[in-house]
């Protein structure tokens, strides 16, 4: 941290920025780059319901779904995009009869109660109360009781009562609620095959699956009013217009892509269905462990979204991924394991149990109903089943595959023209098996498996292939100690990494045992410039060609120059990993998960941006759905109490929605008005300096995990003492020159403290910066990463600066340069930016830095 003296001999320089506007009509917004400016246009104009209403059209031909559509017709342009809209499946709003409206009519208050209307609870202060204690903290019992009996004691002496008697006042309380209340119901299956020879007792045990209707979670969900800026009612096709007068197709959200396009033209066959809106239903399903120390520890959830809505809504949660079953886990004694009747059981029995949960919506698969959507309208829907989330242990069972063969290839027609042992024999499928989809109306499971980046790329093909493949070539190349020596400087390499907002701290590097999805992406991040100097390029440009691939499959928008990108940088990493086989380390690359990755141009092309279809959406409902419901139960009949807790979640969640939709959760308690104080009241300003530790940027990064309408949130740090530890300095991109988009239009520097000043009643926040220079014209040829190094002037001293906090885009992440040199024992992450001179740019710290230093 640098002396006040320093500070105030300093040279002081604020940026003037020419701040661009937005230029959409009635938009004021004003923007510090192009960059910027097209992320906001994407983000908040192009996605308007309103905007796609006034261009629906009644055009009887549809386009080719790969060329795009002429400036009429059915079509909605602004200026750089045009869609094309299914003209039959047009959703048109309509009223409880079905009979259609004019588009402008309004619609009808969503609730009669009034304002002031808390039910079940008494006030605001019951409900929060509730919410913190059940939704917040899941409080147990015990401690529930013990925390309103210490909260009534201390109201006793005032003759008052605290929000609740006890847990139990306060479930029965929560249970009350009529908003968001499905309950679950269950059924039992059990084995009807071939029972010759031996009478196995799994034959004869009752699997009971437990699950709630599906229609009545989707009507929840579509019925949300938090959701209405982030619905598509309506499948589209979408080009950017170039300026030389091209257009070039691209993908986003689930809406935008074929598959639910063909299965459109499909319902559309039967005229009854025009003007309805189509809601493709997306599954996932994925076993998850909640406890290695008890004995009952595995549960197998069944998840439901929709596919109208958002990715990045999706991403986010916010209530749009549900659970809606407990699927059965057969165990039996090792003896049956290798029973080929109870192998195909198992698997028969998921199809069977997905078939008979999904059944309450084949009605509405074939005849429109009328529901209640969040823009407050009516409107014709008719389902389909759509993509299917899971990792390739269950796309196994879906698919009804031999491990190690692909879900994707030749299975359908296989199925129909070869017997079953030759199925089996030669092409890794298990004819006998009836899929669940076979029961429904359009949809072959084949053809409904998603792309997984989560399995197929992060943990498979980067952490159980690339990452073991490299510690296999050190043990090939190297004795053992001075493999155990180069693996332990990696580590330290790992450890050294700077903080950085989302970035998981290594503090013993990645040597840990069982690595999570969670630890596979941070590795990621870093893992690059950690085996730089200890392995061939080539095996450093296929970790570089794999990691591009990896970000390029979750950009939020997809074109056809992202998909011949995404080509290239897949040719670029085969090429590059034949050096892996040349020397020994393995054999082939025809692995399920690198080969799946062939798969994704077409998959995207079906199914829009893969980020919104991804199992880490399905895993990270697992803490919400499963793992914290299981640490409130008292473990004695363990699932229902899951499925309870899980069901006055949703109560709780439906009800605070209806209450904020009324506007009785804005604001604080105190009532008091800011207005209320007269001005010579507030202190004033003696004109000293205030510092600060941190600020926050705000940013559109719909690419990584974001909120509503893509915009992401993060603290920049300078502070001499952060988390009880040593100080936190983060760095950050300045905009040097808004003309230009990128790194080139960008300088790098290290914030060392953030102050504000008052001139002429006016206030500046500030930040003192040190810069560092970019190193050569171009990123490094080996990692594709800038380099850059700390500025100093002739004589010696940190070229530092003092700037507008208006002028920070966000927080950048340096990596040192480590070189062929081994971590000295001194350095940490905490002082690595001093104890190098040399740092790469890290654009693989997350989606947007990739996109910003690309």
């Amino acid at each position: 941290m640098p002396q006040t003296t320093a500070r105030t001999q300093s040279t002081h320089r604020l940026f003037s920025i020419a701040w661009i506007p937005c230029m959409h009509p009635g938009c004021q917004r004003l923007f510090k780059n192009k960059g910027a400016l097209t992320q906001h246009r994407r983000a908040a104009h192009q996605h308007s319901f309103h905007m796609l209403q006034g261009c629906l059209t009644a055009v009887e031909e549809i386009p080719d779904q790969d060329t795009p559509p002429s400036d009429t017709g059915n079509n909605c342009k602004n200026d750089h995009l045009i869609r094309d809209y299914h003209v039959k499946l047009n959703g048109r709003i309509c009223d409880q009869d079905r009979n259609f409206l004019d588009p402008g009519a309004l619609p009808l208050p969503f609730t009669t109660r009034q304002r002031d209307d808390w039910t079940p609870y008494q006030n605001r202060l019951e409900f929060e109360t509730a919410e913190f204690l059940f939704t917040k903290t899941q409080m147990s019992a015990g401690h529930v009781d013990e925390l309103l009996h210490l909260w009534g004691m201390s109201l006793a002496v005032h003759g008052d009562d605290p929000p609740f008697t006890d847990h139990v006042d306060l479930h029965d309380t929560i249970d009350q609620t009529p908003l968001g209340d499905v309950a679950w119901n269950k059924f039992t299956i059990n084995y009807s095959g071939d029972r010759y020879r031996t009478e196995a007792p799994w034959m004869d045990e009752d699997y009971e699956i437990f699950y709630r209707d599906p229609r009545k979670v989707i009507r929840n969900m579509i019925s949300t009013p938090d959701f209405k800026d982030t619905i598509d009612y309506v499948l589209y096709h979408e080009w950017e217009k170039r300026p030389d007068g091209t257009h070039k197709r691209q993908w986003r959200d689930f809406m935008s892509g074929d598959c639910v396009w063909d299965q459109a033209d499909q319902i559309a066959e039967d005229p009854l269905t025009h003007g309805t809106a189509f809601v493709p239903v997306i599954l996932g399903s994925d076993k998850t462990t909640v406890s290695v120390a008890t004995g009952q520890n595995n549960y197998h959830p069944l998840y439901l979204s929709i596919g109208n809505i958002h990715n990045n809504t999706r991403h986010a949660h916010q209530n749009t991924v549900a659970v809606v079953g407990f699927l059965a886990i057969p165990k039996t004694a090792k003896e049956y394991l290798s029973d080929s009747r109870y192998r195909k059981f198992k698997k028969q029995l998921l199809h069977t149990s997905l078939s008979r949960i999904l059944d309450t919506l084949k009605p509405a698969m074939t005849i429109p109903e009328v529901t209640r959507c969040a823009d407050g309208h009516y409107w014709c829907i008719i389902y389909s089943l759509g993509p299917y989330i899971a990792d390739y242990e269950e796309q196994v069972v879906l698919a009804g595959i031999v491990r190690e063969w692909c879900a994707k290839c030749l299975v359908d027609a296989l199925v129909e023209e070869v017997d079953f042992g030759t199925l089996w024999d030669e092409w890794g499928i298990i004819g006998e098996i009836v899929p669940f989809t076979n029961d429904f109306p359009r949809v072959d499971i084949h053809e409904l498996l998603v792309p997984d980046i989560l399995h197929q790329v992060i943990k498979g093909t980067f952490k159980d292939h690339l990452v073991s493949w490299v510690e296999q070539y050190l043990k090939q190349t190297h004795s053992s100690k001075l493999v155990k020596q180069i693996l332990d400087d990696i580590n330290k390499r790992i450890a050294a990494a700077p903080c950085f907002t989302g970035l998981r701290r290594f503090y013993q590097g990645r040597g840990f045992l069982q690595w999570t999805g969670d630890d596979s992406k941070a590795s990621m991040k870093v893992y690059l410039p950690a085996i730089e100097g200890y392995m061939p390029p080539d095996m450093v440009h296929a970790l570089r060609a794999f990691l591009k691939f990896c970000y390029i499959a979750r950009h939020d928008i997809i074109t056809d120059d992202t998909l011949e990108d995404l080509e290239n940088t897949l040719q670029c990493f085969h090429k590059y990993c034949k050096i892996f086989i040349t020397s020994g380390v393995c054999s082939d690359f025809s692995l399920p998960h690198q080969h799946a990755l062939d798969h994704y141009s077409m998959l995207i092309r079906m199914f829009g941006a893969p980020n919104g279809l991804c199992s880490s959406i399905t895993e990270s409902k697992h803490i919400k759905a499963v793992k914290e419901p299981w640490r409130c139960s008292n473990r004695y009949n363990t699932l229902r109490q899951m499925l309870l807790t899980n069901q006055r979640l949703d109560k709780i969640a439906a009800l605070q929605v209806d209450f904020a939709a009324r506007g009785m959760l804005d604001g604080p308690y105190d009532t008091h008005s800011v207005a209320d104080v007269p001005l010579r009241d507030c202190p004033n300003y003696t004109g000293h300096i205030d510092m600060f530790n941190s600020v926050v940027s705000t940013f559109f990064a719909p690419s990584d995990a974001s909120g509503f309408g893509g915009m992401q949130h993060e603290h920049i740090h300078a502070t001499p003492r952060w988390r009880q530890d040593s100080g936190c300095y983060d760095c950050v991109f300045v905009n040097t020159d808004n003309t230009t988009d990128g790194i080139n239009g960008m300088d790098i520097a290290l914030v060392l403290c953030f102050f504000s000043f008052s001139y002429k009643k006016v206030t500046y926040p500030c930040a003192l910066v040190h810069w560092f220079k970019v190193i050569g014209t171009r990123p490094d040829r080996d990692t594709g990463m800038w380099m850059v190094h700390p500025s100093f002037d002739k004589d010696g001293a940190r070229e530092i600066s003092i700037i507008h906090i208006d002028s920070i885009f966000r927080a950048a992440h340096l990596l040192p340069i480590f070189g062929n040199k081994s971590v000295p024992k001194d350095v940490k992450y905490h002082n690595s930016l001093d104890a190098y001179r040399g740092f790469y740019i890290n654009k693989f710290a997350d989606h947007h830095a990739f996109e910003i230093v690309s």
